[in-house]
């Protein structure tokens, strides 16, 4: 019976100031240290061995798991670093402060585009302030597959690859998998792994620094599934 943990990154500097973060690479505040060390205090509490640990290449979600890994005497596992786990590109919204954005365009326009399953934020082209086509960490990539905003459906969708290449085979394997990465991919993940609809997965919500623990059988039907 393989393992899967999921871990969202613990408060970040623009969690705490209200702001829209998506791929702009924000640190942990220091309440999200705190919840990331809890958050590996918990894991080793409750015996939580893995054999693999997947992230994002963004800080707030390495280093969350860096201190879960530490504070649960694992981080000798080996770790990935993956743009596909990035948080979901809010466009054109990125570094907005929330509250803001909602007095410009409405309370319904914003509340859509934050939760709506299939509806994208204003975009940004690869020429604008901001665009991750000019991070280096992107230099890799394709052009064409780098965002200039994200709704759940388009971050399920670079997300599916990840599970199906790396992650689902490990867990087939037997293998015990964490992943720390941010509130959007892994309610992608989870609405896939869960089987949950587009219109409930609106509802589901990642707490900071939370382990979630699935349980799955032989043929990767979820078993049980358990937060600490």
């Amino acid at each position: 019976m393989a393992k899967l943990v999921l871990i969202r990154h613990g408060q970040s500097q623009w969690n705490l100031s209200n702001q829209f973060t998506g791929w702009v690479d924000v640190d942990l505040s220091d309440q999200g240290v705190a919840e990331a060390k809890a958050a590996g205090q918990k894991v080793k509490e409750a015996g939580l061995e893995f054999d693999y640990a997947y992230t994002s290449v963004l800080t707030r979600a390495i280093k969350t798991l860096h201190y879960v890994l530490e504070g649960s005497d694992q981080l000798w596992i080996p770790e990935t670093k993956t743009w596909r786990l990035n948080e979901r590109h809010y466009g054109a919204l990125q570094g907005q402060n929330k509250a803001e954005a909602a007095e410009k365009w409405g309370d319904e326009q914003v509340h859509i585009w934050r939760r709506s399953y299939d509806v994208l934020p204003p975009l940004l082209s690869a020429d604008d302030e901001g665009s991750a086509a000019k991070d280096r960490r992107y230099a890799n990539l394709d052009p064409k597959i780098i965002p200039g905003g994200e709704n759940l459906k388009v971050t399920l969708e670079r997300v599916m690859p990840l599970w199906e290449d790396e992650i689902a085979p490990k867990l087939l394997d037997g293998k015990n998998v964490i992943i720390a990465a941010h509130g959007n991919s892994l309610r992608a993940l989870s609405k896939y792994i869960e089987g949950i609809s587009d219109e409930d997965i609106v509802n589901l919500e990642m707490a900071t620094g939370q382990p979630v623990v699935y349980d799955f059988d032989k043929k990767l039907n979820v078993l049980s599934k358990e937060k600490y």
